[in-house]
């Protein structure tokens, strides 16, 4: 399964939701990898590309996937939230999403949290027993969750967010990602 943004309703202008979408694009590469690395045959010693495949998925995990889901969820989800007040068929559909997606989000930690310390074994080179069965289902569940904030969630919160939504959106990003150092006044 192989992913591009192909969210025709974003314009790549300024628009904050491009770095949404774009980080889906790594977000995918990282569980293609992962369905890779669930259905190989695991040899003792451990083999060298598994160990390297396995550290790559635990520094993105903890890096960009944890980090990405805070993101989604304190600034994109709370601003959606906050221009979604006027109750309209759009609204209501984008706070049900914002609703599956936290939980998925948390659904997706969890199964990632069960197969993470095989994962840490495989990434020094130790034998582990990797559930494959588990792992497919994160790579599977991730994938289509991506999938789904692509095609259905990021467009209907362009929409809802309009001009205004996004430029308070984008600066939300800006200062989260901007090392500032306000100076205390009394």
């Amino acid at each position: 399964m192989s992913h591009e943004s192909n969210n025709g309703s974003i314009d790549n202008g300024d628009n904050p939701l491009v770095d949404f979408s774009n980080c889906h694009i790594g977000i995918v590469k990282n569980f293609e990898r992962l369905l890779m690395l669930s259905r190989t045959k695991i040899e003792s010693p451990v083999q060298k590309d598994v160990q390297l495949s396995a550290k790559a998925l635990l520094k993105f995990f903890d890096e960009v996937v944890l980090e990405h889901h805070a993101e989604e969820e304190k600034e994109l989800f709370r601003e959606v939230t906050d221009s979604a007040k006027d109750k309209t068929e759009d609204a209501m559909a984008a706070l049900q999403m914002i609703k599956q997606l936290t939980e998925e989000h948390r659904s997706l930690e969890a199964q990632w949290s069960a197969i993470s310390s095989d994962i840490k074994r495989l990434s020094k080179g130790k034998q582990a027993s990797l559930d494959q069965d588990a792992a497919i289902k994160l790579a599977q569940e991730y994938l289509a969750h991506a999938d789904f904030e692509e095609q259905s969630f990021l467009p209907l919160s362009a929409k809802i967010l309009g001009e205004r939504g996004l430029s308070s959106l984008g600066l939300s990003l800006h200062m989260r990602h901007t090392d500032v150092d306000i100076p205390f006044y009394i």
